[in-house]
């Protein structure tokens, strides 16, 4: 069984030069896209931009780009430049991120984080078809008769969204083409894919029109212990340090003692402790670790889950000599 794999760097600390030699591999290897994320580092599609110019055949992805720091005018102009010096290799993967980021980095209201994904999807792909904007697109802002001077390569350009609540997963049924969850554990992938399907029938779309395309974290090392220890830290960080998001899903789906042990940890700055409390069952139920055939084993089973497109993070900070095996090692899937 193949399994479709995309890859992507963690946000921050980073080399630029290394991630574009990994996604040069990655195409070589078989890999189906490279995802840039964007956070406060590096911005996303000038980097898109250079990696599109330097291979031919892998998808080209924002991983993920949010709703608020740029228009929905912006996003289409974006993406659609992309897409056409890509060669229609464009994927346009979106967010509401967070209200810190929003707030404090970018210096704009959260305000109506749903309603804004709704209105931006309905823009952007009225854009691309080629159409005018009218006021009846937005309740968030006051359009007018615009339209892209420019034809888009393509007016379908696909639009997967990162979402872990309910209401916005309803949605991505009705308006995306793929969901991006971030640390669900795969044994639970139906509950959203059944939020999915609900929003999917409501518009008469047919459920199986949009992918399961989760981050997914391989650290193929055959020793399993060290392998799990390289997670945790990153694990604690997202349930004491990025809101009540998944702190809340893990609670949701299981995981509430040690989601509340490791959330009071990190919240009172004991992080070493944090992230060594963190479970080697919870680690296990949202990243793959271990030998590398072990990893081979683990991603068929996740896409038996109903992964349809798996997200591989590179790993953290490592140079192209870490990285170049680890891709090595999980390619016979492909």
């Amino acid at each position: 069984m193949s399994v479709k794999l995309g890859i992507v760097p963690f946000w921050k600390q980073y080399d630029r030069e290394v991630v574009l030699k990994a996604s040069k591999l990655a195409e070589d290897l078989g890999f189906h896209s490279v995802w840039v994320p964007e956070a406060w580092s590096y911005e996303q599609f000038q980097l898109l931009t250079e990696i599109a110019l330097n291979t031919k055949t892998i998808g080209v992805a924002t991983g993920i780009a949010n709703v608020f720091s740029r228009s929905p005018g912006l996003l289409a102009m974006s993406a659609a430049t992309l897409d056409e010096i890509s060669g229609g290799r464009a994927i346009l993967g979106l967010g509401t991120s967070g209200k810190n980021v929003v707030e404090n980095f970018h210096g704009v209201p959260y305000k109506k984080p749903l309603t804004r994904m709704r209105e931006t999807i309905r823009i952007l792909r009225t854009l691309w078809r080629g159409d005018r904007l009218t006021p009846e697109l937005s309740t968030l802002a006051e359009l007018r008769h615009f339209k892209l001077e420019m034809t888009p390569a393509r007016p379908d350009i696909p639009i997967y969204v990162a979402s872990l609540q309910r209401k916005a997963i309803n949605e991505i049924g009705r308006s995306a083409d793929g969901w991006v969850p971030t640390f669900w554990p795969y044994a639970h992938y139906q509950a959203g894919l059944d939020w999915i399907a609900k929003g999917a029938r409501e518009v008469g779309r047919d459920p199986s029109e949009v992918e399961l395309a989760p981050f997914v974290a391989v650290v193929p090392i055959e020793d399993l212990d060290f392998a799990r220890s390289m997670m945790k830290p990153m694990v604690s960080f997202y349930i004491g340090g990025m809101g009540t998001y998944y702190h809340d899903m893990f609670c949701r789906f299981g995981f509430r003692e040690n989601a509340d042990l490791v959330r009071d940890l990190y919240n009172s700055g004991d992080r070493k402790q944090a992230a060594a409390a963190v479970s080697d069952e919870l680690v296990d139920a949202i990243a793959i670790c271990g030998p590398a055939e072990h990893c081979r084993e683990k991603l068929e089973e996740w896409k038996a889950s109903g992964m349809g497109l798996g997200l591989v993070s590179l790993p953290q900070g490592a140079p192209y000599e870490m990285i170049r095996p680890a891709l090595e090692a999980i390619a016979p899937v492909l």
